[in-house]
């Protein structure tokens, strides 16, 4: 059992982010690291999978880099989520079993009963994929004998849920994007063509590659779609001062937790070190949300606020978007979490100044 205090837990947050002072130099070597990069199109700044890759490498780091890994298939899509081809190999033997091992679930027998009644689509989409090639789930045909139903959000959007059911099947992949929409494949022209690793050592593994992209996590958490956002039974026990239950850390991290040399970050609203809230009010005491969906009236912080790390603490939010027509950054608010002093106040104005750098734009107050 490792006994840490608050900020030694907060610093192998941030040193398995790689937010350290020393910045990684590669791109593809940052994503086996972190895992994975979180597709998201919202572009209120840049698109978040670049804002987090800015945020790593800095002002090396060019878009055209993570477009030329995604277009030579040394990274793909799945579940939303940028991962390491080689990555697959984790993956693929879960899909065979889809909708998951042992006894059935009620809400998995439900999936399996409306695919099955559906088969009829799903050929249809596979074949058409075939003969044509990449296509948008609006080019797709809807023949659904038994529409999908939910709470609202994705009623009549029948092609769209089956195909993420085929994705979890292992049948098709995203193989690009046309504008804002997803271009679908046959997995089999997407994916590389890896051995599977039988599912539970892939479990154990992708449970090791998470706790060694967070540094620290809850053996248990709430569901999150996409990635979770616990380890399971990997690393070590750990627990954290004044923090209730127990935590597990990969030690690997523990060395010099007490002489770590920090730099200040504007991260992106979904990077992992603040995507999971619960983990970052516990570690960092930081009060957060993401505001786009909310109405202009009720947001504290801005649309798409960026969070700001200072060595190992979350300090604050930058409101800010890009006006590409207008050619400008427009900053909107600084929200000080605290009382910044001049030192930490110039240091958010050199990132915000590089950050207008990054985008080519004139930054705007």
């Amino acid at each position: 059992m490792h006994e840490l205090t608050a900020q030694q837990a907060r610093r192998v947050a941030v040193r398995a982010q790689l937010l350290g002072a020393d910045r990684p130099t590669d791109l593809l070597d940052a994503v086996r690291h972190l895992s994975l990069l979180q597709v998201e199109p919202t572009a209120a700044v840049a698109p978040s999978a670049h804002v987090v890759a800015w945020s790593r490498l800095g002002a090396s780091y060019r878009t055209s880099v993570l477009d030329g890994l995604v277009a030579d298939g040394s990274l793909v899509e799945l579940h939303s989520m940028l991962r390491p081809a080689e990555d697959l190999a984790l993956y693929r033997a879960e899909m065979a079993a889809w909708p998951g091992p042992g006894e059935l679930k009620p809400w998995q027998v439900d999936l399996v009963g409306w695919v099955e009644a559906n088969d009829d689509t799903r050929r249809d989409i596979l074949a058409q994929l075939h003969d044509e090639g990449p296509c948008t789930a609006r080019e797709l045909p809807d023949t659904t004998l038994v529409p999908w139903q939910s709470s609202g959000w994705n009623n009549d959007r029948n092609v769209r849920r089956l195909l993420d059911m085929m994705v979890q099947r292992g049948e098709v992949a995203v193989a690009g994007t046309e504008g804002r929409d997803k271009l679908w494949d046959l997995a089999e022209r997407v994916y590389p063509d890896v051995v599977p690793v039988p599912l539970e050592e892939a479990f154990r593994i992708r449970g090791a590659r998470r706790l060694r992209a967070l540094g620290i996590a809850r053996q248990r958490a709430t569901v999150s779609p996409g990635e979770p956002n616990d380890v399971g039974p990997v690393g070590e026990e750990a627990r954290v001062e004044g923090l209730r239950g127990t935590w597990r850390v990969d030690p690997s991290y523990l060395h010099d937790l007490d002489d770590l040399e920090g730099r200040t970050a504007l991260l992106s609203p979904l990077d992992r070190l603040v995507f999971d809230r619960k983990r970052m009010a516990e570690l960092f005491r930081f009060d957060y949300q993401l505001e786009m969906y909310k109405p202009a009236a009720k947001r504290r912080w801005g649309y798409w606020a960026l969070p700001v790390l200072h060595g190992d603490q979350l300090v604050g939010k930058v409101d800010a978007s890009a006006d590409r027509d207008a050619g400008v950054l427009r900053v909107n608010a600084v929200h000080e979490d605290g009382r910044w002093n001049r030192s930490l106040r110039s240091a958010v104005d050199d990132e915000i100044a590089s950050l207008g750098r990054w985008l080519g734009l004139v930054v705007e107050r």
